[in-house]
């Protein structure tokens, strides 16, 4: 008997022990029946902290408990416990024992014996369930204690294995740790875009009072709305990538994940995470309380959470999340592709945007044709709603289709690159009589290394079957400027474009065999030492050109 009430007592020692050393609190339990019997094993428990946030983990259908008395000499004193879900829901309530003075000021000096402490314990003790809470959001709990009552909090998941944070503090004099939230929490969405949402809330009062340490961040993505930050992180995690804590609000220096992207402009800082869900975007803009989201995609539904933020402590608090669903976007404009007719596209490749062209057959086999001019380009061809073509085009490209009269085919292009693109596209019935050009199966130009002299080059390419006229010109370039010259050339652009004076000879050839289907030119008069570049033009019946690859070649510096 003396030894199980030397362990029921043996918490109330180390309790008072630490109220007295350390000046804070100390235990409580899971149900108002097995409050005492906790306290035999109140070693194994711990004390709550005052004044400091706390990171409990939680493993599944395994209660933690935590204790907490006020400071000796304080009769009546206010306290709140602010207790943030991180994942799943969870359940948690305050129990609390309350004893008479004289029954805690025994326990702590020893000076009792077994049969005294029962009846006192008999008498003074009672347990009782102050609050409950089940659920994910964050809840903040106000009360009033006294120096002779022991609390305890007890927390459960029964979801999963799951993480928490808890606040509890005596001190309401002093300020506070997560900043305050304006009576009306919520956040107003002011308009929608195809590709925009402006999103506008009410100014918490800790802006006001401490502006420089306190910023509004914003979290956007298209799963659901998160109750705190912590949980947004926590979502964010489990899709595959860590998170460092706050990262987007404290702006600390952390290296980021692969699929992540930071941005930083106009003071704002973005962070886009980029997740088996979709991208999670983190936005902080300071003390701004209205922002618009740009880049979004159209017609998808987005969520939006803002988290004013404590940049001194990192701590958080969330308004009311809202959602939006961007605008569908309009129907592209259809340009019509008439038989025969050659049209050249230009497009942007910033907006990636389509270009739609709309052809309806009048014949039973039509082609396709479409010639690269410049940039990289995609072309997706349907029949009737059905796809019958897609790849990206390189140089010269012919797509042969067979259908019914009147069948309608949609053809779209895109730049798949940022810069600018451009091609030249024409549909035609008519196969014995094309706009361009029969093609060799290259259109690259080979340069002679041992034929190279310090004022002539030697220049080969292949032809084909059928008689076509050549032209050849030529350029002298600098060293710096190869990269752009072949990267800005425009293959649609003709001999027009050119100067007289870089025209070196047009000729006529062709040759059955397409084995022997090549030819060669010397060209003469050249400066040594110097960079040059040369081009072939091939004229199709129609006069339409085909620009090859161009080529550059360096005259010998001494011979």
């Amino acid at each position: 008997l003396k030894m199980s009430w030397f362990w029921f007592y043996l918490p109330l020692h180390l309790l008072m022990a630490a109220c007295l050393c350390h000046s804070i609190k100390a235990p409580p339990t899971s149900s108002q029946q097995s409050f005492k019997t906790d306290l035999f094993n109140f070693y194994h428990s711990l004390i709550l902290a005052d004044g400091k946030e706390t990171t409990i983990h939680l493993l599944k259908d395994i209660p933690r408990r935590y204790y907490f008395v006020l400071e000796e000499g304080r009769a009546l004193a206010p306290f709140t416990i602010t207790v943030t879900p991180c994942d799943v829901p969870i359940e948690w309530s305050i129990l609390v024992h309350k004893a008479s003075a004289s029954f805690l000021g025994k326990a702590a000096r020893g000076d009792h014996d077994t049969q005294e402490v029962s009846k006192s314990q008999k008498a003074s003790s009672m347990v009782s369930t102050i609050f409950n809470y089940k659920g994910n959001s964050v809840e903040t709990y106000m009360g009033m204690s006294s120096h002779s009552a022991v609390y305890m909090l007890e927390f459960l998941s029964t979801e999963r294995d799951t993480h928490i944070t808890v606040y509890l503090t005596t001190d309401t004099t002093s300020g506070h740790l997560y900043p305050e939230l304006p009576m009306d929490p919520r956040i107003d969405v002011m308009g929608i875009g195809h590709t925009t949402v402006t999103l506008t809330w009410k100014h918490s009062p800790s802006v006001l009072q401490h502006r420089e340490n306190i910023q509004y961040c914003l979290l956007v993505n298209e799963k659901h709305n998160y109750k705190s930050l912590c949980a947004a992180e926590t979502a964010i995690r489990s899709s595959g990538m860590r998170l460092p804590p706050t990262l987007a609000l404290s702006l600390s220096p952390y290296l980021l994940e692969p699929q992540q992207v930071m941005i930083l402009s106009n003071s704002e800082l973005s962070i886009i995470n980029r997740v088996s869900s979709g991208e999670v975007r983190q936005i902080c803009m300071g003390t701004k309380n209205t922002y618009t989201v740009p880049n979004l995609s159209p017609s998808t539904q987005y969520y939006f959470d803002v988290f004013v933020v404590n940049l001194l402590t990192n701590a958080s608090a969330a308004y009311t999340g809202t959602f939006a669903r961007t605008l569908e976007e309009p129907e592209p404009k259809v340009t019509a592709l008439k038989d025969g007719k050659v049209i050249q596209v230009v497009l942007d490749g910033k907006k990636q945007k389509f270009y739609s062209l709309q052809y309806q057959a009048r014949h039973k086999k039509i082609q396709f044709t479409f010639q690269l001019c410049h940039g990289q380009v995609r072309a997706h061809i349907t029949k009737n709603g059905r796809t019958v073509a897609s790849e990206n085009i390189s140089g010269l490209r012919h797509f042969s289709l067979k259908g019914k009269l009147l069948d309608t085919y949609l053809v779209q292009l895109r730049s798949t690159e940022e810069t600018n693109s451009s091609v030249k596209v024409q549909v035609s019935p008519h196969f014995h009589k094309p706009l361009f050009p029969l093609l060799p199966e290259s259109l690259k130009i080979k340069s002679f290394s041992k034929l190279r002299t310090c004022n002539s080059v030697t220049i080969a390419w292949l032809g084909t079957q059928e008689e076509s006229k050549y032209c050849v010109y030529k350029k002298k370039i600098e060293e710096d400027q190869v990269w752009m010259e072949l990267r800005s050339a425009d293959r649609c652009s003709g001999p027009e474009s050119r100067h007289k004076s870089e025209k070196v000879l047009c000729k006529y050839f062709y040759d059955i065999n397409l084995q022997r289907a090549v030819t060669t030119e010397t060209i003469n008069g050249l400066d040594a030492g110097t960079l040059y570049l040369f081009d072939v033009y091939l004229f199709g019946p129609s006069g339409i050109p085909v620009r090859y690859h161009s080529k550059v070649v360096k005259t010998r510096k001494r011979c």
